[in-house]
């Protein structure tokens, strides 16, 4: 069973530069405690015959295949904006630049 000590919660405050008050290191001593409790718990359980997984179920690949389909051409892409210019969509200045 680890047990945090509160000098240890503040040098770990200390170095993630973190303020920390006196009421709280008692309380992240006892939360951090129980948080290696349950991971010394897990750890006994884990056997060496349980392969590791990286999901409980089983996952399969639910995208659609990529097929190469005809695009727009300029002019059809074009031609549903309110205003074009030069081959390109015309929109409203925001940042007041310079022409």
């Amino acid at each position: 069973m680890p047990n945090i000590s509160r000098d240890e919660v503040a040098h770990l405050a200390k170095l993630a530069r973190l303020a920390v008050t006196d009421d709280e290191l008692d309380v992240f001593a006892g939360q951090l405690d129980q948080i290696l409790d349950s991971v010394a718990k897990v750890s006994e359980v884990a056997a060496e015959d349980v392969p590791p997984t990286s999901h409980a179920v089983p996952l399969t690949n639910v995208f659609r295949q990529d097929v190469v389909v005809p695009g727009l051409t300029q002019q059809q892409a074009l031609a549903g904006a309110p205003a074009a210019e030069d081959g390109r969509f015309r929109v409203p200045r925001i940042l007041g630049e310079e022409q």
